[in-house]
């Protein structure tokens, strides 16, 4: 079967569906319109206000609800992502299926305590009687638009702390991954989710702009995941209502070895980090720097195992490494590592692809690789592991902040002390130690980058802050009092007893503060006069 130019087209009214690894039609996801999409707001809006008033209690057992619908069809569930994305049924079931049950649990089991008010601590003694507490309330409705990477895993990972936060979901996902969208649209109708609470919509993204963030009626907040260009955009329109944003624009991630690292391990987690998903992973492995004492043994190692690796359409579980999703992600990682080598760098190992068609690179090695090179300069988003020996980790650091991005990075060394203090160094905002990647699948780790990587956080207590505006109430405890000290009417008594104040509480002579204090006194009586 001829490859298909993209994995989803759009034709008049619906987007074809299309296995990325096979070509195979896997069925189709009707259209909307944009003035669907209005009215959809207009649902939420109206809708969100009764979900926000119901006890956290039942809401969370509506999302409960959509976990135990997960749990019974993990397995379709997984085979739908293989076949949308083309990545591995293991790799569907561990980074997505698995991790997205895990965070339901998290999130249903922390929400009390992170909508509980908060009583804030006491700044000054001269507002003593002022005590603040602080309340989350829900934007409202929010925008979810999900990559087609992780359809399920980055979708639910927004979807649950924005459901029990009390705000309303109008979800869109990629074109290319639309069973997947379609099978979250199942679970939260299986869950008995309310209507307008939770809406799918499927709109090209050019048509995001106009119907979600059009000042005169829009989103409370949006939530983007995907390319710096586009999040760019989306927040010059957003900016047009000062509707805030939350963006996840990927990565350029560093690796670095050590001298002292355990080369076994190190192997085995570059190519993990480095291959799983094909390498479409925003905080996948793309750069590693090896330390020259280690260099040989980590390339002879890493070219035995890449070699080695199975490569192809994932019709069982004997499979290491799947499709790429779309023949333009194909395309730009091909045109990578062409610009590598004819900048001088050596193809070191690649694996051997077992497929007649659909959507595939080799799983790929760069050796003799430089900075001059665009693969290490952006992200290639596939499956290609750029490897540059050093002389000393100041030279990884250096290297490796050497990028317009900051999403995450990982140092591997047997001295868990030195290696922090390294990876402290790294701008990133996710720092992993002997390991990579795996922290998107951490509930409670926060997500997010440095740089142009993003804005925002996902995950976690921060994530879920993400979902919620903040509220300060501040009471007054001397409500009996007739005033304030700073109130009118002015006098020379008022000048002089917040003059004293300030030498009360800040004086370096203790006859200094006394003064002071006689002055906020003779101050402080007018609280309690007409």
């Amino acid at each position: 079967m001829a490859m298909l130019q993209n994995v989803a087209e759009i034709v008049i009214n619906e987007t074809e569906c299309i296995n990325p690894a096979t070509g195979e039609k896997m069925g189709s996801s009707r259209l909307n319109t944009a003035d669907e999409a209005r009215r959809a707001l207009a649902r939420a809006r109206e809708a969100q206000r009764a979900w926000a008033a119901l006890p956290l209690k039942e809401r969370a057992a509506y999302v409960l609800r959509m976990r135990d619908y997960l749990v019974e069809n993990a397995d379709e569930m997984s085979d739908v992502i293989h076949q949308d994305v083309g990545k591995t049924r293991i790799e569907a079931l561990a980074t997505e299926v698995l991790p997205s049950a895990l965070a339901i649990s998290y999130y249903t089991r922390h929400a009390e305590r992170f909508l509980r008010p908060e009583r804030l601590g006491g700044g000054a003694l001269l507002f003593i009687n002022k005590p603040s507490t602080l309340y989350r309330l829900p934007f409202g409705v929010v925008a979810i638009i999900a990559p087609w990477n992780y359809p399920l895993g980055i979708a639910m990972h927004e979807i649950v702390p924005a459901l029990l936060a009390g705000n309303a979901v109008i979800f869109k996902i990629a074109r290319e991954t639309q069973m997947v969208g379609r099978r979250i649209e199942e679970m939260a109708r299986a869950a008995g989710i309310p209507e307008g609470i939770f809406t799918y919509l499927n709109i090209p993204g050019s048509l995001v702009g106009d119907a979600l963030l059009d000042p005169a009626n829009h989103v409370d907040k949006l939530f983007f995941t995907g390319s710096v260009p586009v999040g760019k955009t989306l927040m010059v329109k957003a900016a047009e209502s000062l509707t805030p944003v939350s963006l996840e624009l990927g990565g350029n991630d560093a690796m670095l070895v050590c001298e002292d690292a355990n080369v076994e391990r190190a192997v085995n987690g570059a190519i993990w980090a480095g291959f799983q998903n094909s390498g479409q992973s925003c905080g996948a492995v793309e750069r590693v720097y090896v330390h020259s004492r280690v260099y040989d043994s980590f390339m002879d190692l890493l070219k035995d195992r890449v070699e080695g690796l199975r490569q192809g359409p994932a019709f069982d579980h004997d499979i290491d490494v799947g499709a790429m999703c779309t023949d333009r992600q194909t395309k730009t990682v091909e045109s990578h590592c062409e610009d590598a080598v004819a900048k001088g760098a050596t193809v070191w190992a690649q694996a051997r692809v077992n497929a007649g068609g659909g959507h595939f690179f080799p799983a790929t090695v760069l050796a003799d690789v430089n900075h001059d090179m665009v693969v290490m300069r952006e992200e290639s988003f596939g499956p290609i592991l750029g490897v540059m020996r050093v002389d000393s980790m100041d030279e990884a650091v250096e290297l490796a902040n050497d990028s317009n991005l900051g999403l995450t990075g990982s140092v591997w060394s047997k001295n868990t002390r030195k290696a922090i203090e390294l990876g402290r160094r790294i701008q990133a905002g996710v720092i992993s130690i002997n390991d990579h990647l795996m922290s998107h699948g951490v509930a409670q780790t926060p997500w997010g980058g440095l740089k142009e990587s993003g804005i925002g956080r996902s995950h976690g207590k921060l994530g879920f802050e993400e979902m919620t505006e903040p509220q300060v109430v501040i009471n007054e405890l001397l409500h009996r009092s007739t005033r304030n000290v700073w109130w009118h009417p002015y006098s020379e008594t008022v000048y002089n007893g917040l003059r004293g104040t300030i030498d009360l509480f800040y004086g370096k002579r203790v006859g200094k503060r006394l003064e002071g204090l006689a002055d906020f006194a003779k101050l402080s009586i007018r609280m309690f006069t007409k």
